[in-house]
């Protein structure tokens, strides 16, 4: 398990003092927090490749740095928030060290696992700092209900150190090994052995072990125990209006308590015009498929009560609204009882056009939130009108 290694806090543009002090752990895995407050303002007086720095913190016996530029390290990134992190050697006892180094969000749970952390590639930190260039774009954060509240956002960002050219081995072969508990259920998963319960699902058979998908959803709890007398214990379960990798997803999540991120890159160099308009056409069916996918995820995660994957897909889904997509999510949200993505939204319907509202009103996705969840309009409105910058616009069509 990682170790605590310190929190920096960025306000006003700058390091406070009261977090100015070097703190850490000298455990080979740490992690240090990153909090930015005041983040437009720092994107306001930072211009591209200017940074701001945490206090110096310790992990694995060495000390670090993090470095935060609000307009990106440089013009390639000038679109992106950056992240980076040094290793402080002084010249004369400078050491090769070698760590794994993942940055996330604070709620990116998944990314946080020691497991994960340890199946990211090893840097080399001699002479060189490694960071995320592009870690994200700031449209999409600013839009981000989740990752970005009240101006402000936490990144964590976790280091393994993997050796060093120091003479004492004697830390390196006492070591306590990385758990793996997830990828033995997982293997205990897919090598279905003591499986004891056979779903059929989309014209597949998948097997799996009562105890795990009890002890993970109540629905399967109440499903397999206790177990009523004559129960016939080969019969194989039917689940109907579910494809089977939905389903497949949903037992990999419960055996391992995590779930691949389907994410676009935002990496990817941009070489002309043509390629640039190609690209954008090629995001916009990826997100639409991406999109697709975690609306099931959280149906399935809603339909079988595994609340920790159906806050994940919510929170995914709030990262991805769009015009096209808001009013159809915001029923999605209302009929899962989804709180945050409701809210989220709302806070985009909130900042959009006079123009683009009237397109979302004249919506069939309006009509269909109107119709069915009549309550959750009223409360749109109620938001709306309370907004003194649009007040004028949603009197005159509201009434």
């Amino acid at each position: 398990m990682s170790s605590f290694a310190g929190v920096s806090v960025l306000a006003d543009g700058e390091l406070c003092p009261a977090t100015a002090s070097t703190v850490g752990t000298s455990t080979v895995c740490g992690y240090h927090l990153l909090v930015v407050h005041d983040y437009s303002r720092t994107t306001e007086e930072a211009p591209t490749g200017e940074s701001i720095s945490s206090r110096p913190f310790m992990v694995g016996g060495h000390c670090w740095i993090n470095k935060y530029y609000p307009n990106g390290e440089d013009s390639d990134s000038a679109d992106f928030i950056s992240l980076e992190l040094s290793c402080l050697q002084d010249d004369v006892n400078k050491k090769h060290v070698e760590a794994k180094v993942v940055f996330t969000f604070i709620d990116q749970v998944k990314m946080q696992n020691p497991v994960y952390i340890a199946e990211a590639e090893t840097c080399s930190f001699h002479d060189f700092s490694r960071g995320r260039h592009k870690f994200m774009r700031r449209e999409a954060l600013e839009q981000s209900s989740v990752n970005l509240n009240d101006d402000s956002f936490t990144i964590r960002c976790d280091i393994m150190v993997s050796s060093c050219n120091t003479k004492d081995d004697a830390a390196t072969s006492t070591r306590v090994p990385l758990p793996h508990m997830c990828q033995h259920f997982e293997d205990l998963l897919y090598t279905e052995v003591g499986a004891d319960v056979e779903f059929e699902v989309g014209g597949e058979r998948l097997a799996a072990h009562r105890c795990v998908l009890a002890a993970r959803s109540k629905v399967f709890m109440s499903q397999f125990f206790p177990m009523k007398e004559g129960t016939d214990k080969t019969a194989v379960i039917q689940i109907k209006d579910m494809e089977a990798s939905v389903f497949r997803a949903l037992l990999s999540f419960i055996y391992t308590d995590t779930f691949p991120d389907m994410e676009d890159d935002d990496g990817m160099e941009e070489d002309g015009m043509s390629q640039v308009a190609e690209q954008e056409q090629e995001n916009e069916t990826l997100e639409d498929e991406m999109r697709l996918q975690w609306l099931q995820n959280l149906f399935v995660a809603d339909r079988y009560d595994v609340q920790r994957l159906k806050f994940i897909c919510a929170r995914k889904l709030s990262e991805h609204i769009c015009v096209s997509s808001v009013m159809s999510t915001l029923a999605l949200a209302e009929q899962h009882h989804c709180h945050g993505l409701k809210e989220a939204c709302f806070k985009f319907i909130q900042v959009q056009s006079p123009s683009c509202l009237q397109t979302l009103m004249a919506s069939n996705g309006w009509d269909h939130v109107f119709e069915t969840y009549p309550s959750v309009l009223k409360e749109l409105i109620a938001k709306l009108a309370s907004d003194h910058r649009t007040n004028t616009f949603y009197v005159v069509h509201v009434t």
